[in-house]
């Protein structure tokens, strides 16, 4: 598939450059691993190539089904041989260097250095946590704590174990915050766990650990499970942005569903 891709692509006068992001530029993927294309198009053609994202993907293999929003500038094609491939659309001023340009790119076709400087511009890039993404990350902890707790009760269970699952994710998270790592967009459990993961073998159990079925009584008790890594985590952070840790505050929110 890759080199039909290349083919394809390098065939094109209106295509600036391609390159791919995810496990692919980051050397570890597997037979599982999606293919992350970041397609680099004149400005005069990107809304006709947008628009025909779809019937660009059938020319490089048979296409089982999409993942599609018509409006958007990308489009998800699943291929008959269990290959999926993530192609992104861009103008030449939409690459803004950026931790993911460092960290991600793996630069297949740039004959105009397009992705190349905005690759080099983005070395001087470091993850800083931030006292706002400390503070989105402890609220939606608590919101989702606090959620799960009146799904229960309603007896919403499906939606009790959803937000129990961002508790765990959000303890994820923190793992990367604590350790200098961006972390992944919201919700987004790639590589937190598996081989592939950066987690150590205490925190993977840790995370094992917090499972639950549909028993409200289980649901609940995880919600203890969970407490002690956060309120570390919480004392980690705030040491890391000199923040008062407020801990009656924090058990003040705990108590409520606890």
């Amino acid at each position: 598939m890759k080199q039909a891709i290349l083919r394809d692509l390098t065939e094109d006068p209106n295509i600036l450059a391609f390159f791919y992001g995810g496990s692919v530029a980051k050397g570890n993927e597997d037979l599982y691993s999606d293919l992350d294309l970041r397609i680099v198009v004149k400005d005069e053609h990107f809304e006709k190539y947008r628009r025909n994202k779809k019937e660009r993907a059938r020319r490089w293999g048979e296409v089982l089904f999409y993942e599609d929003f018509p409006w958007a500038a990308h489009s998800v094609a699943h291929y008959t041989y269990f290959v999926k491939v993530d192609s992104f659309y861009y103008k030449k001023d939409d690459l803004k260097p950026s931790l993911y340009i460092k960290e991600e790119t793996k630069i297949i076709y740039d004959p105009h250095k397009i992705v190349g400087r905005v690759v080099q511009e983005s070395q001087s890039i470091s993850y800083q946590l931030t006292e706002e993404d400390f503070e989105i990350w402890r609220g939606k902890f608590f919101a989702h704590m606090h959620e799960v707790y009146r799904r229960v009760k309603r007896d919403e269970l499906y939606y009790a174990l959803s937000s129990l699952d961002m508790m765990r994710w959000s303890i994820a998270a923190g793992w990367d915050m604590e350790a200098d790592r961006n972390p992944n967009q919201m919700g987004v459990w790639s590589k937190y766990e598996g081989k592939r993961s950066d987690f150590g073998h205490a925190q993977l159990s840790l995370l094992e650990s917090w499972h639950s079925d549909r028993n409200p009584a289980r649901i609940l008790a995880v919600i203890t499970l969970i407490i002690p890594e956060f309120k570390r985590l919480h004392s980690s952070l705030c040491n890391k942005l000199s923040l008062e840790e407020d801990d009656a505050w924090v058990d003040e929110i705990i108590k409520k569903v606890i």
